[in-house]
């Protein structure tokens, strides 16, 4: 089952990449996770994690939702796309257990999907000088 490996391919790596996402993505909000997505140039969707120490403490814990993120990411990253997904956590997250972190993705999964289907947004003439 191909699609669902994680390959270097599907990750953000760049810091120019993260960049990118943060400058034209779409923010979603849920009681862990900050998610902001934006329309990719590969024709695959990418994850990017920026798991901060200052909203979860202990390693044990950032590594436990990075592998939840990972492994939901995982299994649904044929419905997305050509997506570039950065993912945030929020100070709750690391009092979730992993059922609630997974409860949650699944719920956001699909509001990302439907990111490709709207046209891109306008940002104003700023841009065309």
């Amino acid at each position: 089952m191909a699609q669902a490996g994680f390959p270097a391919t599907a990750r953000l790596r760049q810091a120019s990449e993260f960049r990118a996402v943060f400058a034209r993505g779409r923010k979603y909000v849920s009681r862990g996770f900050v998610i902001i997505a934006a329309p990719g140039g590969a024709d695959r969707s990418r994850l990017g994690l920026a798991l901060a120490k200052r909203r979860i403490a202990r390693a044990v814990d950032r590594n436990r939702v990075k592998r939840v993120l990972r492994e939901s990411f995982r299994n649904n990253r044929h419905r997305l796309g050509s997506i570039d997904v950065v993912v945030l956590a929020r100070s709750r997250t690391a009092a979730m257990d992993n059922a609630a972190l997974f409860a949650q993705l699944a719920e956001i999964w699909p509001q990302l999907e439907r990111l490709n289907s709207r046209p891109p947004h306008d940002h104003g003439s700023d841009q065309a000088r």
